[in-house]
């Protein structure tokens, strides 16, 4: 049995070779038996940052990992004291948003978002995929933050973290209550997913649309289905998310493509083609962003790499960090989302002629919030005097 230490260096620093790195994985328990995780994006279950202990698969000759449960997609309620999040980064164009749940059952193996489960106690990985919260409340908090005296009303984003059209949202329906809640408020709202599970809610995005109250951003990776399905295993076929962007817009809701994330060597040669297929099917607007790896999403990230395109794993990991000053990830703002060096110049390039050329918008259009009334509803918090 290969040192824990040994294998735990494996998973989280960059190997000398893509063999040396998938074979330590492999042995040391680290990886989660394919049978377990079946339909879902990592192969890792490790325990987050801020906890004591780390654990392992380890067969101890009793046959007992056979007996295993495999990941099954569990929701827990969560009761946030509000709903909206502030923040004051300069590489976003928002200063608040919403997100409805924590965790992602798409399982998208890049997904910026999941060390948010450190915080719960949680694994970044499998757990991210599989163990969600939902915040059935949202509405309710909604309706008595915009009432506060003295609110003023901004864009709100949806879908920045995880994404807000995942499966679950087809039992909860937390997103639509929101939504009816800034539909009557007039209050202006912006949305990222990559589900075709928006078009349910076209009958209200379509009326808050004519008012200039929203807009809806598609993120879209790439066009093979195959790419998409093992690294985006249970979101929307990439068809799919194109006939979301057409049928929006048809509906006069302002659409966006983002192409994102693009991953050199892996899906960056598509960027033109997917701009071409967005704007063909209505887009007015397109950004991209480089993919980021952050601590807890680096090993996750390379696992599946090795696990699915080991022939490209050095190339694709060269790259990154060519455009990260030899690291996988650089957090600075300003460099985050786009990257630096020669590669990520000519990346944006790329995206600035093809954008023009389609006559595809950079800015995002800016939404109406003079039309905003603040709630009056059975949710709001009454005044003393």
């Amino acid at each position: 049995m290969i040192n824990l230490s040994l294998s735990r260096q494996a998973a989280f620093q960059p190997a000398n070779t893509a063999e040396l790195a998938d074979g330590l994985l492999k042995e040391s328990g680290l990886r989660i038996d394919v049978d377990r995780r079946r339909g879902r994006g990592a192969g890792l279950n490790p325990a987050g940052r801020f906890e004591a202990q780390e654990r392992e698969t380890l067969d101890d000759g009793w046959q007992t990992l056979e007996s295993l449960e495999p990941f099954r997609t569990e929701v827990q309620v969560e009761k946030p004291r509000s709903i909206i999040t502030r923040n004051d980064s300069p590489d976003v164009p928002f200063d608040r948003s919403i997100n409805p749940y924590r965790g992602c059952e798409h399982g998208c193996v890049y997904c910026f978002a999941r060390p948010s489960h450190d915080y719960m106690g949680l694994s970044a990985g499998l757990d991210f995929e599989a163990k969600l919260f939902a915040k059935p409340d949202a509405a309710r908090l909604l309706e008595r933050e915009l009432s506060k005296p003295g609110y003023k009303p901004k864009t709100i984003a949806i879908g920045t973290n995880t994404d807000p059209y995942q499966p679950i949202e087809k039992e909860w329906r937390i997103m639509r209550q929101i939504l009816e809640v800034l539909a009557a408020a007039n209050h202006p709202v912006s949305i990222v997913t990559k589900s075709a599970l928006v078009i349910r809610d076209v009958d209200i995005l379509g009326k808050m649309a004519e008012n200039g109250l929203a807009k809806v951003a598609l993120s879209v990776t790439t066009l093979d289905r195959k790419l998409a399905r093992l690294m985006e295993p249970r979101a929307s076929t990439p068809s799919r998310r194109l006939e979301a962007i057409r049928a929006l817009t048809e509906a006069g809701v302002p659409t966006a493509v983002m192409a994102a994330p693009m991953i050199p060597a892996l899906n960056d040669h598509e960027l033109e083609r997917i701009l071409d297929a967005a704007a063909a099917a209505g887009a007015k607007e397109a950004n991209y962003i480089l993919l980021r790896l952050p601590f807890e999403v680096s090993p996750l990230f390379r696992d599946w790499l090795l696990r699915n395109y080991p022939d490209r794993y050095r190339h694709v990991m060269n790259l990154v960090r060519s455009m990260r000053g030899g690291k996988d990830y650089d957090a600075e703002f300003g460099k985050r989302m786009k990257g630096a060096g020669p590669y990520a110049w000519q990346l944006h390039r790329r995206f600035e002629l093809a954008a023009k050329k389609l006559n595809l918008k950079r800015r995002g259009m800016q939404l109406n919030t003079d039309l905003f009334v603040p709630p009056s509803g059975h949710g709001v918090q009454l005044s003393l005097l």
